[in-house]
């Protein structure tokens, strides 16, 4: 039976971790805004992540005319936002909040200058008192720390926050508990020139006074914001809700029956926000002016629209803040998500999936694209690779010279000693190409190629630089390797491959001259036969000499007409003269066989220095173009796997 392994859960840390690996990997090979948005979501995440997460955020967004404002002032039971038929209405973000103890901060990083914290019928703030100061708030009266507010936030754990404003004196207003549908009852005065100074926690707002139908049990956390028109004249307007779309936990999408297909909202926030459907809700408003039919064909209408859109599942509830239809299904939907007390890691984790989709679209990897496997490329771009740089290196110089050099220096250790001395006349064909391979192998490498001592210096060989042709054939075995390397890889990362693997072009030429000035040859050692074949010349020459010798010995008697002395004999050919003819022919017959052993020898030191070298050309092949660019694969697999956790919050 076949088990399967199931996908584990990654937490929210995890994700943020993952996407800024991602991040890092792809520095400097994908798209610049891309990577530096996805350190903007962990930046912000973890700033957020450090605030309040009893506490919810959730904004009012909506075209001009579409009603967010009016609905603010029903959910929160007063007349804080102004309702108004000019256009635009609202021009700066505020908050009402339902027991704000601890959302200072919170609202200093949103960047909300009017704060209120709404209060119950008997003047507590509403699910418990905020005593900013320590002070008890009066009965009626909440106070508001706005733009005019003057002095300094500050946090929690004792440090400086966003200080207020300066700008004048704020205003205390007393607003009356809505009625029983929830309209707001008004203002029933205020009073002006009233100097507010923060609460004792800096940065804790207070508010105006109000009762909440409807959400006074479970909204305790509660921050509404009601944002400016998305499409107002006013640029700014337009700036300040991108910035809060971007900052809070939960999004209401206002929409109104004439506007709610408008390609504006649409296009620009509700599509490239599909990630976050789970930390957003669409309110369809004003359906008082339809008949319930038409109001049905609406929600049908814009419920098939969040499907086009990839917002499948984002709940869908039609209202109307003059009759009050829908309100408590907004209200009952509300509380569920500020009770939960999860919106805030959601709307991270559905950055992070964001942030993770614009790497891999930067990177040009299709979603739900699986990525090729790159673990063992390099591995079968190693031979023509090395067969290329040896040609470069020159190593069939080398090992000619190799083998030449053996033939050398064997007839120069076996040869007839009278004529040796006339080879070691010839240079060395190792020595002239500077690779003396007595000295080096003695001192300077070992058995493996390399340097016995990393620090010494290594002069330059005298082998002949490489052609035209053998540099153009290295340059494309280099492309050619990269471009197998990078084959079904994204073009970003496939360029990034090519250029790891150019990336130590400079350093290519002298990297193969010193893994070949640096290679043993294996040609220091010196045959035993050698020794072998040149004592027996030099038998064979005393054995010569003293035929000669003894020649010469019969003539100067002869000559001086002494008695023949007795001469022995091999058949009939006097001893003297068979030693004299033997050693040459003897010594000539050890020198055939000395070269032709000489040549054998050469082909096999041959064989075994072009192993060698063919090594050491391979390794620097690996070093300078192989390993970087399975660095840069290895990058690759890191990042897709990182993009992989970030964006789709699992692992197998």
């Amino acid at each position: 039976m076949k088990l399967l392994r199931r996908e584990k859960t990654v937490s929210l840390d995890d994700r943020l971790a993952a996407l800024a690996r991602a991040a890092d990997l792809a520095d400097g090979r994908l798209d610049a805004e891309a990577v530096a948005a996805a350190r903007s979501v962990i930046s912000r995440a973890g700033v957020r992540a450090s605030l309040s997460v009893d506490h919810t955020a959730v904004a009012l967004a909506g075209a001009t005319g579409s009603g967010k404002s009016s609905l603010f002032n029903l959910l929160s039971g007063t007349s804080l936002a102004t309702v108004g038929v000019t256009r635009p209405t609202t021009s700066t973000a505020q908050a009402a909040l339902w027991e704000g103890t601890g959302a200072g901060p919170l609202l200093d990083w949103l960047e909300i200058p009017r704060r209120h914290e709404l209060l119950d019928a008997s003047g507590q703030a509403a699910q418990g008192p905020w005593h900013g100061n320590g002070e008890e708030p009066r009965p009626g009266i909440g106070r508001s720390a706005g733009a005019s507010g003057s002095g300094t936030n500050e946090r929690a754990d004792g440090t400086a926050g966003v200080p207020f404003a300066s700008g004048g004196p704020a205003s205390v207003a007393a607003v009356r508990p809505s009625d029983a549908s929830g309209q707001p009852s008004g203002v029933s005065g205020q009073a002006s020139d009233v100097s507010v100074q923060p609460s004792g926690v800096s940065g804790q707002p207070s508010g105006v006074s109000g009762q909440v139908p409807g959400m006074d049990g479970e909204a305790a956390g509660l921050v509404l914001l009601d944002l400016p028109d998305h499409d107002s004249i006013e640029p700014s307007h337009r700036l300040e809700v991108d910035r809060l779309v971007e900052l809070v936990d939960l999004l209401v999408w206002v929409l109104d029956p004439q506007k709610y297909a408008d390609a504006a909202v649409h296009d620009r926030y509700l599509r490239p926000l599909a990630r976050h459907r789970g930390v957003m809700v669409v309110v369809l408003n004003q359906i008082d002016r339809l008949s319930p039919a038409a109001a049905e064909r609406c929600l049908k209408d814009l419920r098939r629209l969040l499907d086009e859109d990839g917002l499948t599942g984002v709940p869908v509830v039609g209202v109307s803040t003059r009759t009050g239809a829908g309100v408590p299904e907004l209200r009952s939907l509300l509380t569920s998500r500020v009770a939960d007390r999860r919106s805030w890691s959601a709307r991270l984790a559905a950055d992070a999936g964001m942030a993770a989709d614009a790497l891999l679209q930067a990177s040009g990897i299709a979603p739900g694209e699986t990525p090729p496997d790159v673990a063992s490329r390099p591995d079968g771009l190693a031979r023509p690779l090395r067969e290329a740089l040896s040609q470069a290196a020159g190593v069939p110089v080398v090992v000619e010279a190799v083998a030449k050099s053996h033939r050398h220096r064997s007839i120069a250790a076996t040869g007839w000693p009278p004529t040796r001395w006339i080879r070691r006349l010839r240079p060395d064909p190792l020595r002239r190409l500077r690779l003396d391979a007595g000295s080096r192998s003695a001192g300077k490498s070992g058995a493996s190629g390399e340097p016995s001592e990393p620090g010494g210096v290594v002069g330059r060989t005298s082998i002949p630089v490489a052609t035209v042709v053998q540099r153009s054939r290295m340059d494309t075995a280099i492309r050619e390797a990269a471009g197998a390397a990078a084959s079904g890889l994204p073009a970003p990362w496939a360029a990034a491959v090519r250029q790891a693997a150019r990336s130590h072009g400079d350093e290519l030429e002298d990297g193969l001259d010193k893994a070949v000035a640096t290679t043993s040859l294996g040609v220091s050692r010196r045959p035993l036969w050698w020794r072998v074949a040149g004592l027996a010349q030099w038998l064979v020459l005393a054995t010569m000499l003293a035929g000669g010798i003894w020649l010469l010995a019969l003539v100067a008697l002869d000559y001086l007409r002494l008695p023949q002395l007795y001469m022995p004999t091999v058949g009939e050919l006097p001893w003297p003269t068979t030693l004299l003819i033997g050693g040459v022919l003897l010594g000539l017959l050890i020198a055939l066989l000395s070269r032709v052993a000489a040549w054998l020898g050469g082909r096999r030191r041959a064989r075994r220095a072009a192993k060698a070298l063919r090594s050491s050309v391979d390794k620097v092949g690996r070093e300078l173009v192989l390993d970087p660019v399975a660095e840069e694969l290895t990058r690759y697999q890191h990042f897709t796997e990182a993009v992989a956790v970030a964006g789709d919050g699992a692992r197998r």
